[in-house]
């Protein structure tokens, strides 16, 4: 039987994976410093503004301004004229206690064995791995994955000039008897500069993209492949769109190929049961 599975990915300099970055850069210095640092670190951002929201218990006084600036300057983005508002507090009490002391930790200590740390958060887990890749994931997600990583070293080294940060990437892939067969669909949108030429754009991008990203499955002549279909795309980050954590799951595990239990990945550390399922 025919299906058909579709899988996208995201650039470092989409509006969302931004702000998960600017989350999970926050928890790297906080547990670079304190190893028990508890950190459950939001963050929203649009034109001209960077909320950062959340609890953070940890001896270690994160410079969070400093990190969102590094987070967008490193990608691509100036911060001139840009807002950063914080909006931190310590874990609640409530919940810190059943991290300091489990059920399972109390009961152990009145039985004399070693004490050990609960955990600070509960969420639903989905485990997914195929063989159809050596990344033991579905091969759309991972040929989703492959365009924006090319095309980001297109754009930093400058191989293609004129890329800009922002940018997607959309795979669909036919299957017959469970296994995929051939490449139905390629969606690729990318920002660029306003002076780059839309035919040099997509015949560029695949020829230095779309050629080495899908080795593993190439396109036939009955494959569609959409590069920057609704026109130049010359506005964007946080100019065009709104970004937060947590809102592209499904780029961060199996694409439409499994469900998950809706618990954000980024900027969490490791109390936190949700975390369990990144990679």
């Amino acid at each position: 039987m025919e299906r058909f599975y579709t899988a996208e990915s995201v650039t470092e300099g989409h509006p969302d994976k931004l702000c998960d970055q600017i989350a999970d850069s926050v928890l790297d210095d906080c547990l670079a410093h304190d190893p028990l640092s508890r950190v459950a670190c939001e963050v929203l951002a649009t034109r001209g503004h960077v909320v950062v929201a959340g609890e953070i218990t940890s001896r270690h006084v994160p410079r969070i301004s400093d990190i969102v600036e590094s987070v967008m300057h490193s990608i691509g983005y100036s911060t001139r004229g840009f807002t950063i508002d914080l909006l931190l507090h310590q874990q609640s009490p409530d919940i810190a206690q059943g991290v300091q002391n489990s059920m399972e930790s109390r009961k152990q200590h009145a039985a004399g064995e070693e004490w050990k740390m609960g955990a600070g958060d509960q969420g639903v887990m989905t485990g997914y791995a195929c063989s159809e890749t050596k990344q033991f994931l579905p091969l759309p997600v991972v040929l989703a994955h492959r365009i924006v990583r090319e095309l980001s070293a297109c754009r930093i080294s400058e191989y293609i000039r004129g890329l800009l940060p922002d940018g997607k990437a959309q795979v669909s892939v036919e299957y017959e008897d469970g296994k995929p067969v051939r490449l139905d669909t390629v969606i690729v949108s990318c920002q660029h500069a306003e002076e780059k030429s839309q035919k040099d754009l997509e015949r560029e991008i695949r020829q230095k993209v779309l050629r080495p990203a899908l080795r593993m499955l190439p396109p036939d002549e009955d494959t569609r492949i959409l590069i920057n279909p609704s026109g130049k795309f010359v506005v964007g980050g946080l100019d065009a769109d709104t970004g937060l954590t947590g809102r592209k799951l499904m780029v961060d595990c199996y694409g439409s190929i499994a469900p998950h239990g809706g618990g954000a990945f980024s900027g969490k550390d490791a109390t936190k049961v949700d975390r369990s399922g990144a990679y």
